[in-house]
């Protein structure tokens, strides 16, 4: 049986994140690889551009409507690319607690023995990360994540954002979980921005993954609910996301093997 790739994807809230995200995975499905992603954000909009721009049902809805009678049919559904799409959704607002969502989420896909019966070479957890606590913790323990990579531009508050993740994640490190593998930049064309980010490189604790420059082809496919991929065929942006890709994939040889999918 191959062995699995498990990544976590953190930043703040409205960072360009999940955007990020779907491209990603849309990346490494062109490279032969079987991907699933799942959204851990009570937003539930994690793969909405890898399912044409639908919403699809979160694990948390399907608990509660089919309880015990419960199959993966029910909350794993094929986007682009063959691309396995989950959402672990959240509680009404002002009812519950979200962190405490994405838990029982988790829960259900342990019992519903997802990884084994579908078999993916890469899972991404995207997920919400103004906070690092309970269930938002949860990708980075327990051995459900391997790396983890954060989403973040040259914002103070995204700066702020990424150094709280970067403080948890050596604090989880210590007991053997997962480690930070790199951060993506995100730009906003904020004057100086690169420069900016590379000062707060030591405090958050890790080196620049990737570049990412901003450009109306994201916003413009998004517009469609797609990726770049899907959307824009001659995209400059498929070869930023393509080298993000590899250089996941390479970042620690020998964990995946590409399959046809």
């Amino acid at each position: 049986m191959r062995n699995m790739r498990k990544i976590a994807i953190y930043g703040k809230g409205g960072i360009g994140k999940s955007t990020t995200t779907c491209n990603l995975s849309a990346a490494l499905a062109h490279k032969g690889l079987r991907v699933m992603q799942m959204g851990c954000d009570p937003k539930a909009d994690s793969v909405k551009n890898l399912m044409g721009g639908e919403n699809i049902t979160t694990v948390l809805d399907q608990i509660k409507e089919k309880g015990d009678e419960l199959t993966l049919d029910d909350i794993v559904f094929t986007g682009y690319k063959g691309i396995l799409c989950v959402e672990s959704g959240g509680p009404t607002p002002g009812v519950g607690c979200a962190g405490r969502g994405i838990i029982s989420a988790f829960e259900q896909l342990e019992t519903l023995n997802v990884f084994e019966e579908l078999r993916p070479d890469v899972v991404i957890y995207d997920v919400l990360g103004d906070v690092v606590c309970g269930g938002f913790a949860m990708p980075i323990r327990n051995g459900y994540a391997k790396d983890v990579y954060i989403v973040s531009s040259g914002e103070m508050m995204s700066l702020y954002a990424a150094g709280n993740i970067g403080a948890a994640i050596r604090n989880f490190g210590s007991r053997s979980y997962a480690r930070l593998s790199g951060l993506i930049l995100n730009a906003k064309n904020i004057e100086d921005e690169e420069n900016i980010v590379k000062a707060a490189l030591p405090e958050i604790g890790t080196e620049i993954m990737q570049y990412i420059p901003r450009c109306p082809d994201i916003q413009a496919s998004e517009s469609k609910g797609g990726t770049v991929f899907e959307v824009l065929e001659t995209s400059p942006m498929h070869q930023i996301y393509l080298d993000l890709a590899e250089k996941i994939i390479n970042q620690t040889s020998g964990d995946i093997q590409r399959s046809v999918v």
